[in-house]
C-alpha cells in the first residue's frame, strides 16, 4: 500500500503549520504497509516544552480549519511529545531528547520516506 493523495495533502498542512512555528528535522514516513489503519507518520522536533506545544497547537488549527478532525490528542500538558491524530496522519512532535530516545526513524527505518514540500526561510527569500 502506499499513502494515499488525501493524506499527503493533510500531510502539507500540517508541515507547512510545524515549519511556520519553528519545528526542525521534519520526517514524514509511509506507514501504510505495516499498519493498515494509518497512511503516514510525519515527525517534528521543537526546541522546547513551549514550543513543541506551539508546533502542535498550530498544526491541529490548520487541520482542523481544513476540515480534518482531531481524533485524539496526548501529550500535551508535558510537553515533551505530543501526539496528534488525525485518523490517516498521525503527527508526532517531541521535545529534541525525546526524539532521540524514542527515536522512530529508527524504529520505523523500513518504511519509505514521504518527501515534504516546504519552504525554509532560507527558501523563501
Amino acid at each position: 500500500m502506499t499513502a494515499r493523495e488525501s493524506t499527503i495533502a493533510h500531510l502539507e498542512i500540517a508541515a507547512a503549520a510545524a515549519n511556520d512555528k519553528g519545528a526542525e528535522d521534519l520526517v514524514a514516513l509511509d506507514v501504510s504497509g505495516p499498519l493498515p489503519f494509518v497512511d503516514i507518520f510525519l515527525i517534528a522536533t521543537g526546541r522546547s516544552e513551549r514550543n513543541v506545544v506551539a508546533v502542535a497547537s498550530e498544526i491541529e488549527d490548520k487541520l482542523n480549519e481544513s476540515g480534518v478532525k482531531t481524533l485524539r490528542r496526548e501529550g500535551r500538558s508535558e510537553g515533551r511529545w505530543i501526539l496528534l491524530d488525525f485518523g490517516d496522519l498521525v503527527v508526532h512532535v517531541f521535545h529534541e531528547e525525546e526524539r532521540l530516545y524514542y527515536s522512530l526513524e529508527r524504529l520505523w527505518k523500513d518504511c519509505p520516506v514521504v518527501p515534504i514540500s516546504v519552504a525554509t526561510p532560507a527558501q523563501a527569500e
